[in-house]
């Protein structure tokens, strides 16, 4: 499918945007391993997150849908099922990764499995650690598909540093951890997003986290989850969930590139660990402004209005990257825009992405008239308002997919992005939810 973007069509009015990607996909596992009835407002309803809900009826959870509101039957942390084959994981690592935790201790014999291209992604950062656990766990040749055989020993806490910051990896070792005998401590070099730490609270579990100075002298972020009573039980969650902060992130980038754009997204997720972008695209002179700020569940929320701006370049770099992940499509696409020159270092890991996001995103972004130089760890972006347009590919990638159709917002021509179907994995309402604010895109079969 060919999405179409019209350029020069001024972006105004407000929208609500659909649950948080990463907070839906938690609240469904989680929801399963708590006891009693939840029930879960605003959940995504989006490819990735059908892969976990139909992984969760594969292994004997009862669940059902009412509108995008979903309500869960949690039987306890020990009441999965067998399931009769492997669980197919689509493209989503996070639903491999977070149930690869929540099984290792389920006393079951579990195959996870996905698509071509989440074989390709690497899965040895979870294997390792959990096989530490104690752990009965392989991969093939450190990728999917994952094996869990159930263990006769029951799974250790243990001390663990992660080599690079990761809220899936954080996760799946937190989800072992419940089953443990002991406290476990994960140390990350930055402080990854943290919606699973709020929501275990809320659901009764003792999570700490904490900045900590290492031997050479280096700040790192610990979390621990203490020993928890056994049999543990979770509380069933009650929640709404907040607009997802990465699909806004491209409508606030197509404000910020289009002329007379004015446009308000509201209770919109503004965890601080997810927000780095905001932080950069102000300052790059963005005019964006935040109101009516609350807390919903343990989460912060608010609205954000966001206007056409003129933006200069800017170089990211460390602790920013990590809170920012998510959105460098995105920001490439402002910086596309931008004047001046703008660099990113030490973001090797878009390249495990759903696809080697740096070499793709240089690569369509050229194609588009964009001038973009690739880095090991990143890329360079020399801005230019009289970028071309035309031809591109998604390659598979749901984000690259949405930032390469922004360039069609402010490019002397259309874009055409092919392969466009892959949006529906996290955002199925993107094209319809731009033409409510009066963009002009037009999807081909």
């Amino acid at each position: 499918m060919n999405l179409i973007t019209q350029p020069k069509n001024p972006l105004r009015g407000s929208v609500v945007l659909p649950g948080d990607k990463s907070i839906s996909h938690r609240a469904a596992l989680f929801a399963a391993l708590a006891y009693g009835e939840s029930c879960i407002q605003n959940f995504l309803l989006s490819g990735v997150t059908h892969v976990m809900l139909a992984a969760l009826k594969s292994l004997g959870v009862n669940y059902q849908i009412n509108g995008n509101t979903l309500i869960i039957q949690g039987c306890g942390l020990q009441s999965f099922q067998t399931p009769a084959g492997a669980l197919n994981c689509g493209n989503s690592a996070t639903t491999l990764r977070l149930l690869a935790g929540a099984l290792v201790g389920s006393g079951r014999a579990v195959i996870l499995d996905g698509s071509p291209g989440l074989r390709r992604r690497p899965m040895d950062r979870i294997v390792a650690p959990l096989r530490e656990m104690g752990a009965s766990i392989q991969s093939q040749n450190g990728c999917a598909p994952i094996e869990i055989l159930p263990s006769t020993l029951p799974l250790k806490g243990i001390g663990y540093t992660l080599p690079v910051a990761s809220a899936q990896v954080k996760t799946c070792l937190l989800l072992a951890a419940l089953n443990a005998d002991s406290p476990t401590t994960i140390i990350e070099p930055e402080f990854s997003r943290d919606h699973s730490e709020r929501m275990l609270r809320s659901m009764g579990v003792e999570v700490t986290g904490e900045i900590i100075t290492a031997a050479d002298g280096r700040q790192m972020f610990q979390t621990v989850l203490t020993q928890p009573d056994h049999p543990l039980a979770l509380k069933p969650l009650n929640i709404k969930i907040p607009g997802d902060f990465s699909a806004a992130a491209f409508l606030i980038v197509a404000a910020l590139i289009t002329p007379d754009s004015n446009i308000t997204i509201r209770q919109v997720g503004l965890n601080s660990t997810r927000t780095g972008l905001l932080d950069v695209l102000i300052d790059m002179g963005a005019t964006i402004l935040i109101s009516n700020q609350s807390t919903r569940n343990g989460e912060p929320v608010g609205d954000i209005i966001v206007k056409h701006s003129r933006l200069r370049g800017v170089q990211v770099a460390g602790e920013q990257i990590v809170r920012m992940i998510d959105e460098f499509p995105a920001f490439a696409a402002a910086a596309a825009f931008a004047e001046g020159a703008s660099v990113v270092h030490d973001a090797g890991e878009l390249r495990n992405k759903e696809s080697d996001r740096i070499s793709v995103l240089c690569e369509e972004m050229r194609r588009l008239g964009v001038d973009i130089v690739e880095h090991t760890d990143g890329f360079e972006i020399k801005g230019d308002a009289r970028i071309t347009g035309g031809l591109a590919d998604a390659h598979g990638d749901h984000r690259l997919a949405m930032s390469l159709s922004l360039i069609g917002m402010a490019s002397r021509q259309p874009v055409t992005v092919s392969g466009a179907e892959i949006i529906s994995e996290s955002f199925p309402e993107f094209s319809q939810t731009f033409l409510d604010l009066g963009g002009k895109l037009v999807l081909e079969s």
